[in-house]
């Protein structure tokens, strides 16, 4: 929508960042059945803009499971209403805690791959994770 774009007729990268936020969220809760919130975005790469009048196709796929925390990609594109034509935007990698009604980290289900794609995601996440709490 034109209050959701800047003067260059583009989505802002703000707009898209909550979105991706909500996405990544509802995909984690499917997983865990249990209210979360966001630990960290790891990484963003807006790759081309969406024009005004697009319409936005987040997935969200959850990579990895761990103790409390979870790490959801997201892919975004841009569709153009009238011909069809989608191209990818933008990727996200996010970060979410389970927590329970006192909102402490709570334990989440294990998640197993079934694919070696889903299995390289997950140690790929599984070393992402270590980076970070050896290097914060």
């Amino acid at each position: 929508m034109p209050e959701d774009t800047n003067h260059h007729g583009n989505i802002f990268g703000g707009r898209v960042l909550a979105l991706i936020d909500k996405a990544s969220a509802i995909a984690a809760m499917r997983h865990c059945h249990a209210p979360v919130v966001t630990a960290s975005i790891d990484r963003v790469d807006f790759l081309a803009g969406a024009r005004e009048g697009s319409i936005l196709i987040l997935e969200a796929m959850l990579h990895a499971a761990f103790h409390t925390s979870m790490e959801v990609g997201v892919v975004v594109h841009a569709e153009d209403p009238l011909s069809g034509a989608r191209h990818l935007t933008c990727r996200a990698l996010v970060t979410l805690v389970a927590v329970d009604g006192s909102r402490r980290p709570m334990a989440v289900p294990t998640l197993t791959a079934r694919t070696d794609e889903e299995a390289a995601r997950a140690k790929e996440a599984a070393q992402r994770r270590e980076r970070r709490r050896t290097h914060p």
